[in-house]
């Protein structure tokens, strides 16, 4: 199932938790088959390989970029995948308060999409490390890195959700630039039709197209116009303003600075050499 990063977090931002203990397993040597999640809730980490867990009968598929969360004593199966070798770490943990407990997410069964972290498998390694040690000094830091741990995937959600959705703007702005460059298009108007500030637009472009919108819809016009002034006898004048650029001085300026010499001389440049 799907769960709300944020309501995750502030989760486990009110409960008292502790961590009951940290396992690694492996098709080799092989895990022993259970019908039911342990008496704690825990979180698998995937490491290698793939393998499906159901819980409750909803099935999971476990492998490198997802973190997949079981409730205690849930009713468990496995499906492998042919002879493919798999390896992931399980994190369980304790709330201490009953009250809490009854309405906690800890009873449900749900998968966070991180993607790719070498961060998060590097601190996942060093928990599984520091667990194994023994003394007091060992136990305050598998609290602290679990706690690590969690920030870590939760940010990777987050980061993940906001590229998708990043990415998914910056294509249908894009889009619509490309098919109404000519128009009176402002960069306002632009982050009004999609209900976004223009700060908003201003970074999902310079994530996704390395400049702001402005620039890259001053770029296509140039662009588009570099290319009438190949396949067109029109004026310059009559090129800028059916590119959306009313003021043909400024036009012209821009051009010279794109391309170096003005759309008059590029012109004359093309046409002489054509080649």
């Amino acid at each position: 199932m799907k769960i709300d990063v944020n309501q995750l977090a502030e989760h486990f931002a009110h409960i008292p938790f502790q961590v009951e203990g940290i396992y690694r397993y492996a098709r080799n040597p092989g895990v022993p088959y259970a019908d039911y999640t342990d008496s704690f809730p825990g979180f698998v980490f995937p490491l290698t390989g793939k393998v499906q867990f159901q819980f409750n009968d909803t099935p999971y598929i476990l492998s490198p970029g997802k973190v997949v969360h079981g409730g205690a004593r849930m009713k468990l199966a496995q499906k492998m995948f042919g002879n493919t070798n798999w390896e992931y770490i399980l994190v369980l943990y304790r709330i201490y308060n009953s009250e809490l407990e009854e309405t906690s997410l800890s009873h449900q069964h749900f998968e966070l999409l991180t993607g790719q972290s070498p961060r998060l498998i590097e601190l996942i390694m060093r928990l599984w490390h520091v667990y194994n040690q023994r003394g007091g000094l060992s136990m305050f830091q598998t609290e602290m890195l679990f706690r690590d741990v969690l920030n870590e995937a939760l940010v990777c959600v987050v980061n993940r959700q906001d590229s998708c959705e990043s990415h998914t703007l910056f294509e249908r702005v894009s889009t619509y630039i490309h098919e109404y460059y000519y128009q009176g298009l402002t960069i306002a108007s632009l982050a009004e039709q999609y209900n976004v500030n223009r700060n908003r637009l201003s970074y999902v472009f310079r994530r996704h197209a390395g400049m702001g919108p402005a620039e890259y819809l001053l770029k296509y016009r140039i662009n588009m116009a570099q290319n009438m002034l190949f396949t067109s006898d029109a004026p310059v004048q009559q090129i800028a303003q059916t590119v959306g650029i009313a003021d043909p001085f400024y036009f012209s300026r821009v051009f010279k600075k794109h391309f170096g010499i003005s759309p008059t001389e590029y012109r004359e440049k093309f046409i002489n050499n054509p080649c």
